[in-house]
């Protein structure tokens, strides 16, 4: 220990509380000027120390009527059962106050400075002291024997002085960080807009010659869709034929279905559209893919997941807020899924989230893998060559994402529908413009996601850099030795053994 400190353990000097429910609480008026806080009272002042707010005030006679404890101004209060003790928040009451029985407390003492107690605790990380139960517990029996480490009161100012710049320095640079972090998300839809909008591909489209016109596009689009439609009835009278051939046995093939045809978009949508080069038009997802996603009866009578199967099942979890998520994937045979043709995944096909949290979200499937469609996750697959990044990206930014949203349900879980999906309009340039605007989006925001992880590297950093300052603090390293020869000479500098003897005194009284 350094010169005049003390290690001591904290049931030496501090005296530990816990607080109660009364069975009435229920019945109070919450018109009095008396804080009962609970648990949840301690999010509501964020990253701040001190207890401002509570949603249940007590009048003077509700305290007296309820037996309740008033603890005083000073007390440093955190959870002590559930959850909420891997929060590891620590705070303290700015008034006398009473808590509720899944708090604890540590009172306030003459001689310790109750911001270096504070501190002290905050060092402290709550998840390494409960007692490893189903439900996480601290008893007394918890805190009572931790080390903890007393120094001259002058030099405990001094420590919470010099805490206290080095914390505020520290804020100050997490509040640009996050703010550069904001701005990024800002800047990434900027960019997202520019290109749906055609202004990142301008040059570019200047300098050609030969890009199709937007009624050359449309009727492209359609021959080539009918080529499409044609492939597949080929294919079924071939299988037809060899059904034939083969003695008509078993079911025969069934016709492919006229491919469908969107509802077209809906006032909400045309309100939500944006003027578009020449060269563009607008078109809609059920006009350039085929949207499906997995039945109900399919995923009951086939879909059995298995460990030794061989295909990696695509559920709404696979589809992140930036794009494809790798997660442990159920899996299953591809023999026991082989009749369900239109759930077989090859790449390049669009992920999208329709019910829940996350409706709304897209990702492209890659093309290094085959998967399987699972439930609660639509698909969109290109009925012909396009970028599909371009889509993706499209249908994530802000304005894309508008309009797949404008027909969502207005219900307390939100939804889409097979039919809205394929509703939403879509901005299409031609194939090379596409690949233009990919690979000039993708390149900013390339330089995006390294300057993200840039700022995450640095807020992670900077919260072991607060745990650092505070380990230098109570190991007695922080203050210089100039800092501490100021402290001897306060008038009430004394050794800490002085002062735990005052302490003891003081807690036995």
């Amino acid at each position: 220990m350094m010169e005049d400190w003390v290690e001591c353990e904290v049931g030496e000097i501090f005296k530990i509380v816990s607080g109660s429910t009364p069975k009435g609480l229920k019945e109070v008026c919450n018109k009095g000027e008396i804080p009962f806080y609970k648990v949840s009272d301690m999010n509501h002042v964020g990253n701040e120390v001190h207890m401002k707010k509570s949603n249940i005030m007590l009048t003077t006679e509700e305290f007296k009527k309820l037996r309740l404890k008033s603890y005083p101004k000073g007390t440093i209060i955190f959870p002590k059962r559930g959850g909420a003790i891997l929060t590891n928040k620590k705070r303290v009451l700015i008034e006398d106050s009473a808590f509720d029985l899944n708090l604890m407390g540590v009172l306030p003492l003459v001689y310790v400075d109750n911001s270096y107690c504070f501190f002290w605790f905050q060092k402290l990380d709550l998840s390494s002291i409960y007692d490893g139960s189903n439900v996480p517990q601290i008893n007394n029996k918890n805190i009572l024997p931790l080390k903890f480490s007393l120094p001259p009161l002058p030099i405990q100012r001094a420590i919470v002085s010099k805490i206290e710049i080095l914390f505020s320095s520290l804020d100050s640079g997490i509040a640009d960080l996050k703010k550069a972090q904001a701005q990024l998300k800002i800047y990434r839809q900027a960019v997202l807009k520019k290109a749906f909008e055609g202004e990142l591909t301008k040059e570019w489209r200047e300098q050609q010659t030969d890009l199709p016109s937007a009624e050359e596009l449309m009727e492209h689009i359609k021959a080539i869709k009918q080529e499409y439609y044609e492939k597949q009835i080929e294919e079924w009278e071939s299988k037809v034929k060899k059904w034939e051939e083969n003695g008509k046995e078993g079911k025969k093939p069934k016709k492919p279905r006229p491919l469908t045809v969107p509802d077209l978009p809906n006032e909400i949508h045309n309100h939500r559209k944006w003027k578009l080069p020449n060269n563009w038009l607008w078109t809609q997802i059920g006009l350039i893919c085929f949207v499906t996603k997995l039945a109900g009866f399919e995923y009951t009578d086939y879909v059995n997941y298995d460990d030794e199967g061989d295909l990696p099942v695509l559920k709404a979890e696979n589809a992140g807020p930036l794009g494809f998520k790798k997660t442990e994937f159920s899996k299953v045979k591809s023999e026991s899924v082989k009749m369900l043709k239109r759930s077989q995944i090859f790449g390049g096909e669009l992920l999208i989230v329709f019910v829940g949290a996350g409706t709304g979200r897209v990702a492209m499937v890659p093309y290094n893998q085959k998967y399987f469609l699972g439930p609660n996750i639509g698909m969109a697959r290109p009925y012909f060559k396009l970028n599909s990044k371009y889509l993706e990206l499209f249908l994530q930014s802000g304005i894309g994402k508008n309009l797949l949203m404008s027909a969502v349900k207005a219900v307390a879980q939100p939804s889409l529908s097979m039919g809205t999906i394929r509703q939403a309009p879509v901005a299409f340039p031609s194939l090379e413009e596409q690949n233009q605007v990919a690979k000039k989006v993708e390149f900013r925001l390339s330089v995006c996601d390294k300057v993200e992880k840039d700022i995450k590297d640095s807020l992670v950093k900077a919260k072991a850099l607060r745990q650092s300052i505070l380990k230098k603090a109570f190991e007695g390293k922080l203050l210089t030795a100039a800092e501490v020869e100021k402290c001897k000479q306060e008038a009430d500098y004394e050794p800490a053994s002085v002062l735990l003897e005052r302490i003891k005194k003081e807690k036995d009284n």
